[in-house]
């Protein structure tokens, strides 16, 4: 069944047309995803199709009684509402609580915020998520998401991923996260020049047949340029007068003249030279770290000790508040470590790219900002001035002296990168580079950090980005560890799902069970071996009540609308918790008659 249908739709925005002549469907089922340039209506076309925005001409029809539902890039909260009052609409509790569908959204979105909450107290990814939230949990023919993977980390990523593709809801998404794409569009329009391409399956797909549209268009280009030639040709050969030429022959040639289209306008990103890195670039020596300061907030590392070497290609995840963007912190400089020692090559040339964007003084001019840090470069054989540099990133002609408080988020995000590249660094430590970049920008930062010879480091919710431009994957899992992960983020998300990487959170509530003890004086070599297998079965006794405790949960999931079964599985459930409980203490005594 069609549920929205538009008709030869037009919109603009100022002088620049965003849709021109636009008509297209969407149906029962439609998973749509939507890329384009940024600035180039993929906001406009969803807000059109949702009914927020009225075109400039066309029409648009909503079958009767639809429900859509809208994420937008902004939230509408009043400052004293609650979370609670927000998302779950006055529903009771008994109600929302025995929704099995409605507590798993609250769980993997809003698992750290208490429902009590107001709405001015929120920070901008908390509101975020629980705008995704309150959308979630409602009932709506279609759902249209701008942007939703914004403030989410990997793991949440993965789930709200799973969460939409189960759904039977039609479903229009637009986002830069090309791995989020895959997972849940089976189709995708691209917004270029104020019309819209299709293209079926998600975005691999759409890159295989992209790629090959454009090889069938560079054929016919080439068979275009051929026979131009040919024709121009004919027009210059035999005498000047051109009367006694076919009138048709001449037409034909200048049509063709006529017909060639102007140069694509792309963002480019040079490869510049970096100076040599030495052996060591950054060695951490027993270092703990706490993301406030010095004793101060979350744990970050515990006495960890690890080295960063040259050539490195490392992707740093975790949870949100995890400490990864303190880590990077702590690699530049900006922080300190609690105790221990960070060594640091002599070689290094740093180019640390952070979240934050008041690094730039909003009041002054983009040229000025980047002819600060050089005015002239030399790449290969040809000197680069700094304006020719901003042209080629797409900061042409009157927007190079635009103010930089004018501009727009990803084009703020690209004067940074050109200043921290234009300085020749040779390691680079990026704080969710993705952030505001369309997917084609996306594209050619990858291209340029294919080629980068020096030492990076790179924290990013983008999963498809991450795993391109790194090597290796490590993790901070809760345990003040660096984690390698050789099976890379699915090995992550394997460990999470499994409980066996510990969040902040549980780290500071759960003991930690050590698995050798300690040298012990006073009992005998036979005593302390008697006691250590005593030890190893106790911790292997806890290992599997842990994993059937999983289990149990998983079942009880499994059977949320099944009174009876929840309640023989919460019986089994508090008899392994009982068990876990006198377990740990009997595993407690013997380590402390093992400490004695």
């Amino acid at each position: 069944m069609n549920l929205v249908n538009l008709e030869s739709v037009s919109h603009a925005y100022g002088p620049k047309p965003l849709l021109s002549g636009v008509s297209l469907g969407v149906e029962e089922g439609d998973r749509i995803g939507v890329v384009g340039r940024n600035g180039g209506g993929k906001t406009t076309l969803i807000s059109i199709i949702a009914g927020r925005l009225k075109p400039d001409s066309g029409r648009v029809t909503h079958t009767r009684n639809l429900r859509v539902g809208v994420l937008s890039q902004r939230d509408d909260f009043a400052a004293d509402a609650t979370v609670q009052e927000l998302v779950l609409s006055g529903r009771a509790e008994h109600e929302w609580a025995g929704d099995a569908s409605i507590r798993e959204i609250l769980a993997n979105l809003l698992g750290d915020i208490e429902l009590s909450a107001r709405a001015g107290a929120l920070s901008g990814g908390e509101r975020r998520r629980t705008a995704l939230a309150r959308l979630l949990i409602g009932d709506d023919d279609l759902i249209v998401l701008d942007e939703p993977t914004n403030h989410l980390d990997i793991e949440a990523i993965a789930w709200l991923a799973g969460h939409l593709a189960a759904r039977k809801s039609a479903l229009i998404v637009v986002t830069h996260d090309r791995w989020f794409l895959d997972a849940v569009s089976t189709r995708t329009w691209e917004v270029v020049d104020a019309s819209i391409e299709r293209y079926d399956g998600g975005y691999a797909a759409y890159v295989l047949a992209k790629a090959e549209r454009a090889r069938i268009a560079q054929a016919a280009e080439d068979r275009r340029q051929n026979l131009m030639r040919k024709e121009i040709a004919w027009l210059r050969r035999g005498p000047p007068a051109r009367t006694s030429k076919p009138k048709f022959r001449i037409n034909a040639a200048e049509a063709l003249i006529a017909d060639v289209p102007p140069p694509r306008e792309t963002v480019e990103l040079l490869k510049f030279a970096s100076a040599r890195l030495g052996r060591t670039v950054y060695d951490l020596e027993d270092v703990t770290l706490h993301a406030g300061g010095p004793g101060a907030g979350p744990l970050v590392l515990d006495h960890c000790t690890w080295q960063f070497g040259p050539g490195d290609r490392i992707g740093l995840i975790g949870v949100n508040g995890s400490g990864k963007s303190t880590v990077l912190r702590l690699l530049s400089g900006s922080v300190r470590p609690d105790s221990g020692r960070l060594v640091e090559g002599r070689t290094v040339k740093l180019a640390h790219l952070s979240q934050e964007l008041t690094e730039l003084d909003p009041a002054r001019r983009v040229l000025e900002t980047v002819e600060e840090i050089r005015k002239y470069i030399t790449v290969g054989k040809k000197e680069w001035s700094a304006s020719q540099l901003l042209e080629r990133l797409g900061f042409k002609g009157d927007a190079q002296w635009k103010v930089i408080g004018d501009l727009s988020g990803g084009e703020r995000r690209r004067l940074q990168l050109l200043r921290l590249i234009m300085d020749e660094p040779n390691v680079l430590l990026l704080d969710e580079p993705t952030n505001d970049l369309d997917i084609e920008t996306l594209t050619e930062l990858e291209d340029l950090l294919d080629g980068w010879p020096g030492t990076l480091v790179v924290v990013s919710h983008d999963r498809y980005f991450l795993e391109r431009v790194s090597d290796r994957t490590v993790a901070l899992l809760g345990d003040g560890r660096l984690s390698m992960l050789p099976g890379g983020v699915d090995e992550y998300l394997e460990r999470r799902a499994a409980g066996n990487a510990l969040s902040a959170r549980a780290a500071s509530a759960t003991p930690v069970l050590v698995a050798e003890a300690p040298v012990t004086v006073g009992l005998s070599a036979k005593e302390q071996r008697e006691l250590q297998k005593e030890l190893s079965r106790l911790e292997r006794q806890l290992d599997k009540l842990t994993e059937r405790e999983g289990k149990v949960h998983a079942q009880m999931a499994a059977a949320a609308s099944d009174f009876e079964q929840l309640g023989k599985l919460d019986a089994e459930l508090r008899e392994i918790a009982a068990l876990k409980e006198s377990t740990e203490l009997e595993w407690m005594d013997v380590a402390d008659r093992l400490g004695e």
